[in-house]
């Protein structure tokens, strides 16, 4: 099995506050992040697929194709946006950067050519925060 990652970039604003609680336990939680006029984040995404190399190609996807899905199906739905108000799949939940990879997920791994399965999404919210999904 090989494994090959292509990695985007997208800038998006979010909120962490949870409308269930105070103000005060939002900021005792999630500090500056949930500060009421949002905040920015410059994400990288990094996705990870796997499959056997194809005879004809060597590829195990043509990374050209793979880059167009992903900017096609998932960035132009949050690159200059906001999470909490512009992007359908994230209605309603908190826009923390799990929830984020697991919508992320959820829309590319259908949309797999055959031979190929998503891997790993690993997103980085801050050059010292990330996350990693494997699905489930």
């Amino acid at each position: 099995m090989v494994y090959l990652t292509r990695l985007e970039h997208f800038n998006a604003a979010h909120k962490l506050y949870n409308p269930n609680w105070s103000l005060e336990k939002n900021e005792s939680v999630f500090g500056p992040c949930a500060n009421e006029n949002f905040h920015g984040h410059n994400y990288e995404l990094f996705v990870t697929v796997k499959g056997k190399p194809d005879p004809d190609t060597g590829f195990v996807m043509d990374v050209k194709k793979l880059s167009i899905l992903i900017r096609e199906n998932v960035i132009k739905k949050v690159d200059h946006r906001n999470l909490n108000l512009d992007v359908d799949f994230l209605k309603g939940q908190m826009c923390s950067t799990e929830n984020v990879v697991i919508g992320f997920w959820n829309i590319l791994a259908p949309l797999m050519p055959e031979g190929v399965q998503l891997h790993c999404l690993k997103l980085y919210e801050t050059p010292r925060i990330y996350v990693e999904y494997f699905g489930e």
